[in-house]
């Protein structure tokens, strides 16, 4: 664990290197939502290729840069795409950025993600709140020996998506008059997309929504003391009874219809906010 906090501290200085703001709030933008970053100001965009220990991302709809500037009157980091489990990172992989963030100065992080509506009241184009996760991938990035640094060795996960930051979203989604679904994210390994029967076992334990991230990086967020906000966008209906074929380019053309109510409920979070 000493190796991955010099590997933390690294990635650190070499992007403090390259800008002289000081980030408060860390954001995740999952497949199509990247272009929330093109509204920050004084942006400095950082390749992901550039920062030392970085993974790459491989996926269409995640650009793989780190931009840093302001957006509705605070300083941000923004990873424009993330890493996923089913490329073959390890989940530690997975969750390395959150780590720089919390390095960086973050105080907390907005993960969002596109998702499969499972509840069958959701429609494609709703945006969900995240009220909780069931962790389904089959691992945690927290799994080994545990650097007291970073976090504690059993972190609580009572609240891992905290309640005053969902309230927020809550009341800046009504005053702008935003449908805005709440819901369980089932994270799941990937990359297939989930059988008929697969999605009636999730919905059943739970779920309102699933997809093939978020859950890693939250629960690493929460053993770095960050508050969280998750929100998924729905970009297609997994009713395991009413399955139909879908696409990865099917997910990306939905998400980016949902782009600009997406766009303006985040800023208007960010705008009132305090980290």
């Amino acid at each position: 664990m000493a190796q991955q906090l010099q590997r933390i501290e690294e990635a650190c200085r070499f992007i403090q290197e390259k800008t002289n703001h000081q980030p408060v709030i860390g954001m995740i933008l999952g497949s199509g939502l990247g272009d929330l970053a093109d509204d920050i100001e004084e942006a400095e965009v950082i390749e992901y290729s550039q920062i030392p220990h970085f993974p790459e991302s491989t996926v269409q709809g995640h650009a793989g840069q780190l931009v840093i500037g302001r957006l509705s009157g605070q300083t941000v980091v923004v990873m424009r795409g993330r890493f996923h489990f089913y490329e073959g990172y390890s989940q530690q992989e997975v969750v390395f950025p959150v780590y720089v963030m919390k390095a960086l100065g973050v105080r907390m992080l907005i993960a969002t993600n596109a998702c499969g509506g499972m509840n069958p009241s959701f429609r494609p184009g709703d945006l969900m709140l995240i009220q909780d996760h069931i962790n389904f991938t089959g691992s945690n990035p927290l799994i080994g020996p545990n650097d007291s640094h970073l976090g504690p060795r059993f972190p609580d996960m009572s609240q891992a998506y905290d309640r005053e930051l969902a309230a927020l979203c809550r009341r800046v989604a009504e005053e702008q008059g935003i449908r805005l679904q709440q819901g369980v994210y089932a994270a799941i390994s990937g990359p297939a997309y989930m059988t008929p029967a697969e999605l009636i076992m999730l919905r059943e334990l739970g779920g309102d929504a699933v997809g093939m991230s978020t859950a890693p990086e939250v629960v690493a967020a929460n053993h770095a003391g960050l508050r969280v906000l998750g929100i998924s966008c729905v970009t297609d209906m997994a009713i395991g009874e009413e399955l139909e074929a879908l696409s990865h380019e099917q997910v990306v053309e939905v998400a980016n219809r949902i782009k600009p109510r997406f766009i303006r409920l985040v800023k208007g979070i960010v705008a009132e906010v305090t980290p």
